[in-house]
């Protein structure tokens, strides 16, 4: 039987090691519509699914991240174009079963979850033909790059973290003040790369006690660091690709600490992308509850 986490880890790990790490920029050409999603559902897809279906965008060229199964390609009334090879996507589900106990034991039985990793392909809808137009394009949204954007800017007010933007050349997250320190807006180069560190400390300040949680006391050098740089990285890489704006990585020191994290641990990068998810949730449903308040 295939171990599917080996298998996800180790392709993520061949990508880090050749010096590309797959989810930078590969939705360059599609601002407005970075997101992967299904094409017939229109639901985006989560958590490893975005990383494996960016990296499939920037690995075959394909610039509208819209997928289908093959079955859905059939269901609207095109096809799979022949010799084309799809991108693997997986689902984490988790069952539960009870554990009855010993004949005469008047404990209860105790109930078990076991997590079942499930593995679909899905196709790029530039690699079938006879496919709705609907489906194929997406609305390209232009970005002024040279200014503050104002939406990006709401989304992090909205998360209500306390941000300071201070002349100096360090970006931090404080557990222990609960406050994130950014340089000055100007002193970037780009204002992606200053959305991508913001939303990156962002990332970091959902983990505290009060919010999601997560162990935030970790020593530098450690595969605990490591794995919550990587929680960061990817929740900024997620809500950049939704406004619009490219991503950078972080200094090669961290794409090693990465690949060695992901050589001793085959499911860190499903959880890392897992916790991700749920920072970028989290900071999501903050937006909706201000928006939400302005309302009433």
């Amino acid at each position: 039987m295939r171990d599917l986490y080996r298998l996800v880890s180790d392709k993520i790990l061949a990508q880090l090691e050749k010096g590309t790490v797959p989810w930078i920029k590969p939705w360059s050409q599609t601002a407005g519509g970075n997101v992967p999603c299904n094409a017939v559902s229109k639901r985006p897809y989560s958590g490893v699914n975005v990383v494996l279906l960016w990296g499939a965008m920037f690995e075959k060229g394909f610039t509208v991240p819209r997928f289908v199964t093959f079955k859905q390609a059939k269901e609207l009334g095109g096809h799979v174009k022949k010799g084309e090879k799809g991108t693997q996507i997986y689902f984490v589900k988790k069952l539960q079963y009870k554990t009855e106990q010993p004949e005469g034991d008047d404990g209860e039985d105790e109930v078990r979850s076991v997590m079942m990793l499930r593995e679909y392909t899905v196709f790029n809808v530039s690699q079938c033909e006879g496919l709705p137009a609907r489906v194929m394009s997406i609305d390209i949204i232009k970005t002024n790059h040279q200014e503050r954007d104002p939406v990006a800017d709401a989304f992090i007010q909205a998360s209500g973290a306390q941000i300071t933007e201070a002349p100096g050349d360090q970006a931090f997250y404080s557990p222990a003040y609960d406050t994130i320190q950014l340089p000055l807006f100007a002193q970037f180069k780009t204002r992606d790369l200053f959305y991508n560190t913001a939303l990156h400390e962002l990332g970091h300040w959902t983990g505290h006690p009060s919010r999601l949680n997560r162990d935030l006391k970790v020593r530098f050098g450690t595969q605990a660091y490591a794995a919550e740089e990587l929680v960061a990285e990817l929740t900024s890489a997620f809500l950049c690709a939704e406004h619009g704006m490219d991503n950078e990585t972080q200094s090669a020191s961290y794409i090693k600490a990465w690949i060695d994290l992901l050589k001793e641990d085959k499911k860190a990068f499903f959880t890392a992308a897992s916790k991700a998810q749920q920072a970028t949730d989290y900071l999501r449903g903050k937006t909706s509850e201000v928006t939400t308040q302005q309302a009433a």
